[in-house]
């Protein structure tokens, strides 16, 4: 329970949680793409691609859905804590777009808010690009003469306990559906999307996501695993994190691999690239080659993940409780503020 004297200094008045957003039906499907690709250049048969893995789906994301389930839980966390914080969700690609929620915050009295980005892997096109888009947004509300919400970001988590046993509770539960002798033979195989090595920025994230794979497998007890990458996209020249999860099975198995279990665990919710990429792409390559496949469910809004973001957020909140946040002047924007990494 927070006490009441913490309370009474109230650093911050609402959390935002910033997501991708994915589309919530067929007609939304061009227009989210659109919005993901700002401007760059994309062959049209390249989009058109992208199109059918979603009309796969229904052209709808399981993503929203369940960014809504996490913010719910993680709200109803903190004020079992004694810390009743709104708890907002903000899109970069679709409703609610990130301009809309900070307006909304705005106009309930809100002016400090605690942001969560959606990625426990630092990257710029995870959490750079996030508190960018936020900072663009914040933009958008000046030019209204709105109110401006000042946003403090939580520190780095890929390592927090709880998150670590929510991916080791997912890949148990994709484990015990393989028959018992299939089980004792499986490779545990860890997936991220892959990113551009043409600058150092890949070493960090690449470092952070075996750090949270050894994590998992360690709780586990599992030796044999790996870590691989999917969903790449961008100029075929040009270096990126390697191997891609299909021509990682497709080695493997030459190798003698027969079973694998596939952990998502550079995302946080399933969304299109995870079924599409997983669930179909993978599955058929492995289909093909007859080795036994299976995934686990991202983290989502398994309890443990959702106690990982209330620990996070309260870390903020007690870092900040015996004062306001200094500004900082960053890349990003000079009232956007940074914790240091979740004390453990």
């Amino acid at each position: 329970m927070m006490p009441d004297s913490a309370l009474s200094r109230r650093p911050f008045d609402a959390v935002l949680v910033i997501s991708f957003g994915g589309p919530l039906g067929p007609a939304d499907i061009r227009p989210f793409l659109r919005n993901v690709l700002r401007g760059r250049r994309v062959p049209p048969d390249r989009v058109e691609a992208v199109v059918h893995h979603y009309e796969l789906f229904g052209g709808v994301s399981p993503i929203t859905d369940l960014t809504f389930r996490q913010a719910r839980g993680l709200e109803d966390r903190l004020a079992e804590r004694g810390l009743p914080l709104p708890v907002h969700v903000g899109m970069r690609n679709w409703h609610p777009f990130l301009d809309e929620t900070l307006r909304a915050l705005g106009a309930a009295g809100h002016r400090r808010v605690i942001g969560f980005p959606t990625a426990a892997h630092r990257c710029y096109s995870s959490c750079g690009q996030y508190k960018q888009n936020v900072q663009q947004a914040r933009e958008v509300l000046h030019a209204e003469g709105a109110a401006d919400i000042e946003v403090t970001y939580v520190g780095d988590w890929f390592d927090h306990p709880r998150y670590v046993e929510a991916v080791a509770a997912r890949v148990a539960e994709a484990a015990a559906t393989l028959p018992p002798d299939a089980r004792a033979g499986a490779r545990l195989v860890f997936t991220a999307h892959s990113i551009p090595t043409l600058t150092d920025e890949w070493r960090r994230y690449e470092e952070q996501l075996r750090t949270s794979a050894r994590l998992a497998a360690d709780r586990l007890g599992w030796d044999d695993w790996t870590l691989v990458y999917q969903s790449r996209s961008g100029r075929p020249e040009d270096p990126w994190l390697e191997p891609d999860i299909n021509d990682y099975l497709r080695s493997a198995h030459a190798e003698g691999l027969r079973t694998a279990v596939v952990c998502p665990i550079g995302f946080i919710s399933d969304h299109i690239e995870v079924l599409f990429d997983l669930d179909v792409e993978a599955a058929q390559t492995a289909a093909g080659l007859g080795l036994t496949l299976v995934r686990a469910a991202s983290v989502n809004d398994h309890l443990l993940f959702l106690d990982a973001m209330a620990d996070i957020v309260e870390t903020t909140w007690r870092r900040y409780a015996g004062g306001r946040p200094l500004a900082l002047v960053n890349a990003v924007h000079p009232n956007a503020r940074e914790a240091p990494p979740v004390a453990r």
